[in-house]
């Protein structure tokens, strides 16, 4: 039996905002950060629960680079299965694999908008969670979450599959 923990609202809500400067010299990245919020937006609406790990929506507006990463398991370069047994080290590799195939595409992990988890039943969620930190726990603008307990995964060894949406708006 699948446990569902299911934290994405799909809605179409078409509206931006523009955080000023007040006389503040700006870096690069704020300018990036200032530009990529009138194109995509992290809503926590009232009326559904707060959590700092993800946000409860995500819209993009305008022109931009869309990339979907296929899903993600714990495979090195070499095609070997990294940490068979320990989830936390699946999910360290899993979090590697997203960030060389962000990279490929000129994104980060700040670019990420949808996270879809997909985690075998019976493994130690916060674990698995704790691992991941060192690559979303910093997040600005934490993206929209699904996370699935699922029986197995396409090969016995894996123990954690994540897949990505992400969006780098054109400048």
């Amino acid at each position: 039996m699948k446990k569902i923990l299911t934290i994405l609202l799909i809605c179409s809500i078409t509206f931006g905002f523009n955080r000023q400067s007040h006389g503040q010299n700006l870096t690069d990245n704020q300018i990036n950060n200032r530009e990529m919020s009138k194109k995509v937006q992290y809503i926590n609406p009232d009326g559904l629960s707060k959590n700092p790990a993800f946000s409860q929506v995500v819209t993009t507006q305008g022109n931009g680079k869309t990339i979907y990463i296929g899903g993600q398991d714990a495979v090195n370069a070499q095609g070997e299965i990294v940490g068979k047994g320990d989830i936390a080290e699946q999910t360290e590799q899993v979090m590697k694999n997203l960030q060389t195939a962000l990279s490929a595409c000129g994104a980060t992990f700040d670019n990420i908008i949808k996270l879809s988890i997909y985690i075998v039943h019976g493994q130690d969620l916060y674990r698995g969670f704790q691992a991941s930190q060192k690559y979303l726990g910093n997040l600005k603008n934490p993206p929209a979450v699904t996370g699935f307990f699922v029986a197995a995964l396409a090969h016995p060894d894996y123990l954690v599959e994540v897949e990505a949406i992400a969006f780098i708006p054109e400048e």
